[in-house]
């Protein structure tokens, strides 16, 4: 028997075991979203705080669109629910600018439909016979449906700290063990490496299959740049000096008119602050640096006479264990995390501060490799060796390309069923209200 936070295996549970492990992430996940969603108004829930994000109703009912569609429907093979609602809740056919136009259910309607849907889902769940093909192996289609909900989480979240009215959620500021002197950068030796998985149950298609890869020698950041490291940017003149910056990056800095980090400012005596969620904070400067897009991060990367790692470096450094010479689930191990691992699941509204949770380090002392913050890499999305697209291929096969960077490592926001060692998240490069910072890297030549 596990115990909450141990690493639980689907492909070793028994039936009845892995319906209740279903079953409490299901919940888990719903409340969660129903807490996102009942710290507002219905006003707040109607209204869009960013053409970037789709009001929050328009989230709260495509959760559950897309739990009928697959669960429901495909799993359970029962009659729709709401067969009229698919294409307005379809994400690929209504871009989020456009979603307040639409005739979307109201809150109340919303909260039906949801409650309507969930329990069909309980049924299904009950009945279905798992294990019985691809889409139940291991309650495959159930892990996939929680953590498309709890990516939605985060981007209701997200929604939220682009609110402009008061506080509505509220959490501590974290505390976690801290480790204090740790030297600036690790070094990582050159040599192959097991990344991607073919075992992880839950994995998603853009994570399989295992593959060997090779990396160079490298050296990576201890911990994710810092507001104050960024801070000696700004003061430096950084987002006005163009040899810094990539020829794209440049064209955005100026369109887009960059001069620092999404929601900082400056106080009467020159001194930073940042929005947080309704509430207004002087920027700690030992606080990982958030809210930047991939060409700030590249900037910076170049004005400190680095670069970004790429994807392999992130997941060598995260996974890789030296001894064993195997690739781990995460950083501290095989289990799944705990506070006292990561900064994760929305426990704080804030990453912690650099060098915390020693306990989540990897073998060669990378510290925060997950949560706090996403962290930018220099990779584009790109399939694995021997990629296939399941279930379906608006998943990530419509995304491969180099239009979007690779972040890896979770932030504060993201919950632990959808995040891990191989987990792979992308975005375009001028994203700045997701949670993203980063750290940097060079090559082991370099003086």
């Amino acid at each position: 028997m596990t115990t909450l936070h141990d690493f639980t295996d689907p492909t070793t549970l028994t039936d009845d075991a892995l319906r209740q492990h279903i079953a409490a992430e299901l919940d888990r996940a719903r409340q969660r979203t129903s807490a996102l969603a009942d710290a507002v108004d219905e006003q707040d829930l109607v209204s869009q705080h960013s053409p970037l994000m789709s009001p929050l109703v328009w989230d709260y009912a495509h959760i559950a669109n897309q739990e009928e569609i697959w669960l429901v429907r495909d799993v359970g093979r029962h009659d729709a629910v709401r067969s009229d609602i698919d294409d307005m809740y379809d994400a690929f056919q209504n871009a989020r600018a456009d979603r307040p136009a639409l005739p979307l259910l109201s809150p109340v309607q919303t909260r039906g439909y949801v409650a309507q849907v969930r329990d069909k889902v309980l049924d299904v769940l009950n009945s279905a016979r798992l294990n019985a093909d691809p889409l139940t192996q291991a309650g495959f289609a159930f892990g996939m449906v929680v953590q498309h909900e709890q990516q939605h989480d985060e981007t209701m979240l997200a929604t939220h700290q682009l609110r402009r009215t008061g506080p509505a959620l509220h959490a501590p500021t974290p505390a976690p063990d801290r480790a204090t002197g740790l030297p600036a950068e690790i070094f990582l030796p050159a040599g192959g490496f097991t990344m991607g998985t073919s075992t992880e149950a839950w994995a998603l298609d853009n994570e399989r299959p295992a593959h060997e890869v090779q990396v160079d020698a490298f050296f990576l950041d201890t911990t994710p740049v810092t507001n104050g490291q960024f801070a000696a940017f700004l003061d430096a003149g950084g987002y006005d000096d163009e040899r810094w910056w990539s020829v794209g990056g440049w064209a955005h800095r100026h369109r887009a008119n960059l001069s620092a980090p999404l929601f900082w400012f400056r106080n009467d005596n020159g001194d930073w602050y940042r929005r947080s969620f309704g509430t207004v904070l002087p920027v700690a400067a030992d606080e990982p640096v958030v809210h930047v897009c991939y060409y700030e991060a590249e900037a910076y990367a170049a004005w400190a006479g680095r670069r970004l790692p790429t994807e392999a470096e992130w997941e060598k450094a995260a996974r890789w264990d030296p001894d064993t010479q195997r690739s781990r689930r995460y950083p501290w191990g095989d289990a799944d995390p705990t506070p006292v691992h990561a900064n994760l699941g929305q426990q704080h509204l804030r990453p912690a501060l650099a060098g915390s949770y020693p306990a989540g380090a990897s073998p060669l002392g990378v510290h925060q490799l997950m949560g706090d913050v996403w962290e930018w890499t220099s990779s584009t999305l790109s399939a694995y060796p021997g990629f296939r697209p399941f279930p379906y291929d608006e998943y990530t096969k419509v995304f491969l390309g180099s239009d979007y960077r690779v972040l890896r490592g979770g932030s504060f926001g993201t919950d632990r069923a959808a995040c891990r060692g191989t987990f792979r998240n992308w975005d375009y490069p001028i994203r700045r209200q997701i949670f993203a910072g980063f750290r940097t890297a060079r090559n082991a030549g370099r003086a």
